[in-house]
């Protein structure tokens, strides 16, 4: 591993894992919205809006985090790249909230709760792996079980598209279909977020 000869600032790190944070809470609120009755649909989804506000502007204060610090633990571009990331991540569990409202989805499958399972357990080892960039020490183990889980979202979402084509007709599909890919796109988001950190580890070895 290179030797780090500057003291490190980690502010960036620590925003990262934030942002991490909004996407645990972020998978709460979904597992709300999943179990809830149409009528309060419209609330949990402004409540998602707002989580995703947040995530936008911890991205943003990573920038200005980024511009106005000398030293970083990362490459600028690494951070920002992560940071878009995690952003993108929320942005589909966000829209994924709205598909429900809009459309007001009920009879929703079983797999929403297998793939948001898998989203919040994704975000959870975010949060630490986010700060243990500093030193990147243990992160082998989250880079492969970041790859496990979205290999097994993968296969869900196949699962429940097949599910969904069997079984509705072609208006239904499409709505419920567009909630699947919601939530297909936000474990494909925090895969890449995974497989940035292993390029990291391979550059910085």
């Amino acid at each position: 591993m290179k030797l780090r000869l500057f003291p490190q600032e980690n502010a960036g790190l620590e925003l990262l894992s934030r942002m991490g944070h909004v996407l645990v809470r972020g998978s709460g609120t979904l597992s709300e919205v999943l179990g809830a009755e149409p009528d309060e649909y419209e609330r949990l989804a402004e409540q998602m809006h707002q989580l995703e506000a947040e995530s936008t502007d911890l991205h943003f204060a990573l920038m200005t985090q980024m511009r106005s610090s000398f030293i970083n633990p990362l490459p600028r571009e690494d951070l920002y790249g992560l940071s878009q990331t995690l952003m993108a991540a929320m942005e589909t569990l966000d829209a994924a909230a709205e598909v429900i409202s809009l459309y007001r989805l009920t009879g929703i499958s079983g797999r929403a709760a297998e793939q948001l399972e898998v989203i919040g357990r994704q975000a959870e080892l975010t949060v630490g792996a986010m700060r243990r960039l500093a030193s990147l020490e243990d992160l082998d183990d989250y880079w492969i079980e970041m790859l496990r889980l979205a290999k097994r979202a993968e296969r869900t979402h196949r699962i429940w598209v097949s599910e969904l084509l069997r079984d509705h007709k072609p208006l239904t599909y499409a709505r419920h279909r567009d909630l699947a890919d919601q939530l297909a796109a936000t474990t494909t988001a925090l895969r890449r977020c995974a497989t940035a950190v292993g390029g990291i580890l391979v550059r910085e070895s």
